[in-house]
């Protein structure tokens, strides 16, 4: 099939012959061979061929110009915010309690690392936290005790040390987020 779709587009043939009926093609087909054939790959283009037929390029380094290019470029790397009291969006930078044994590190866009995860068509929700530091197991246990007495029923939990990463059955990215907020991460 695939044979024939390129066969039929390149050479613009309408069907596919047999080696031995080669003869009976035309004469600008007989002689066509499969390196003539671009088959999607840099080994099998056309060689580039004499390089005095292309305009010559001076490369330069540092030209008085290049500030107004970098203007346009995006940062290598997110700003850090600039500090207020309050921000217009809620948002409040990450100012850990002290004696806690876990953090929770924000994104590199300064942003809590939580998640909810939906399939089977939304009707699965995972609540995920990434990025957690320390003794990921007693935040677990804290986010499962609060979480189950504000609903009264269990919660199913995972936590994967490795990726440093804990799973909640549920939507409860509202109550994560601010339950992280008022420990100050």
């Amino acid at each position: 099939m695939a044979l024939r779709m390129v066969c039929s587009k390149t050479l613009n043939l309408k069907r596919i012959v047999s080696l031995n009926s080669v003869n009976q093609l035309p004469k600008q087909f007989q002689n066509v061979t499969a390196s003539s054939i671009r088959w999607s790959s840099f080994r099998s283009s056309e060689p580039v061929g004499d390089l005095a037929q292309f305009p010559e390029v001076e490369v330069v380094r540092n030209p008085p110009e290049w500030k107004f290019v970098e203007r346009l470029l995006a940062p290598r790397t997110v700003p850090k915010p600039t500090t207020k009291e309050n921000y217009p969006s809620g948002w409040k930078p990450a100012n850990p309690q002290p004696g806690l044994k876990y953090v929770v590190l924000r994104t590199k866009n300064h942003m809590l690392p939580v998640y909810l995860c939906r399939s089977y068509r939304g009707q699965r929700r995972i609540t995920a936290i990434r990025y957690v530091e320390g003794d990921i197991w007693q935040l677990e246990a804290e986010l499962r005790y609060l979480i189950e007495k504000q609903q009264n029923r269990p919660i199913i939990t995972r936590v994967n040390e490795m990726n440093r990463k804990i799973e909640l059955k549920g939507d409860h990215v509202a109550f994560v987020e601010k339950f992280l907020l008022e420990k100050g991460m």
